[in-house]
């Protein structure tokens, strides 16, 4: 079982259900909600650079999560990225990936929450996530 998180560059805001579909859609490879941005790729090449990606590692290192914590390859556009992780490192992934998508300006959606959260800190619903406590 792993734990999966979709970056996104988007022209504009979205609610938590349009990301929804847009995270099915990009399952289904169809591309055509996000756009193309360079951050994506300077955030791949960041993440890239802490946890290379699955395929990238020798097999003798593939047991190894501090090294790669990644459950299977990226899936990958110009215009998002979807990641798998290992749930045991699903908590630390979760806080890499958030900080690296709010440093390029990109939205991070999490398919198990429902909830797409952009760069700066508003959720689908355009409210700060920390107005719901």
């Amino acid at each position: 079982m792993s734990c999966d998180i979709g970056i996104l560059s988007l022209e504009t805001k979205i609610t938590n259900q349009e990301a929804s579909e847009l995270y099915a859609a990009l399952c289904e490879e169809d591309t055509s909600g996000v756009v193309p941005n360079p951050a994506i790729d300077a955030f791949y090449k960041e993440l890239t650079s802490k946890h290379p990606e699955i395929d990238d590692v020798p097999d003798e290192d593939i047991d190894d999560t501090d090294l790669c914590p990644w459950s299977i390859a990226f899936d990958r556009s110009p215009g998002h990225l979807i990641i798998s992780c290992v749930w045991p490192k699903a908590d630390y992934v979760y806080d890499l990936v958030a900080d690296l998508a709010r440093k390029h300006g990109l939205a991070i959606y999490s398919p198990q929450a429902e909830v797409i959260v952009y760069a700066d800190g508003t959720e689908g619903n355009s409210k700060p996530w920390w107005k719901f406590w």
